[in-house]
């Protein structure tokens, strides 16, 4: 098992990362503001299934074939830089808020899509899976006892963590929603703000 300290230093570098902004926590956040917490939720929960997937590809040497690979890598960059910006154009063309009604059987594509959205936001962005994949070797002690038991144990960790994080921005970002739909103006510059962050953090990607 890991011991305790590098437990600690582990969890330490997570709350670093998962404060920092970044496309996921950018669309958690307009999600929330727009639709709704319920929306939100169901965008992180997109974000922690494909989180949960870099660490399985990570331990299977996935980014190891990525980094050996640069036209699959190139690929994969494109392709999340596209994505990221098309979400940035559907951002901005939508109303600012269209929080359905309790009960209305109609929400269940729109939290779907949402699920989806940040499904392929984070499985679209190959650094991502660098990231797993030059992290958790840090903390792996091989004469500590079984090197998967310790990747699923730092793989949970990191979930759980970076769920813990969306769950605040969630709902931070629904008490925010809420002050502005009584200020118009400031949902137009909200509209904007997420957009470019979102095609900011999609030049990025295309360009590193």
């Amino acid at each position: 098992m890991i011991s305790a300290h590098l437990l600690l230093m582990f969890i330490v570098a997570l709350i670093i990362v998962s404060a920092l902004p970044g496309a996921d926590m950018a669309l958690v956040m307009q999600t929330s503001m727009s639709r709704g917490p319920r929306s939100g939720f169901a965008a992180a929960a997109g974000l922690g299934i494909a989180r949960a997937t870099h660490v399985t590809l990570s331990a299977c040497g996935l980014a190891a074939l990525l980094r050996n690979a640069p036209w699959l890598y190139e690929a994969v960059r494109y392709v999340g830089a596209l994505y990221l910006t098309w979400i940035a154009v559907q951002i901005f063309r939508a109303p600012a808020f269209v929080l359905p009604e309790e009960g209305n059987t109609a929400v269940a594509p729109s939290r779907r899509a949402d699920f989806a959205k940040g499904l392929l936001t984070n499985l679209l962005n190959p650094k991502a899976l660098l990231f797993c994949s030059v992290l958790l070797p840090q903390f792996i002690q091989p004469q500590a006892g079984s090197v998967w038991l310790q990747v699923l144990q730092l793989g949970v960790l990191l979930v759980i963590v970076c769920g813990l994080f969306d769950t605040l921005y969630v709902l931070g970002a629904a008490r925010i929603a809420v002050w502005l739909r009584k200020h118009p103006l400031a949902q137009t510059l909200q509209k904007w703000a997420f957009s470019s962050v979102l095609v900011a953090f999609a030049v990025r990607l295309s360009l590193d």
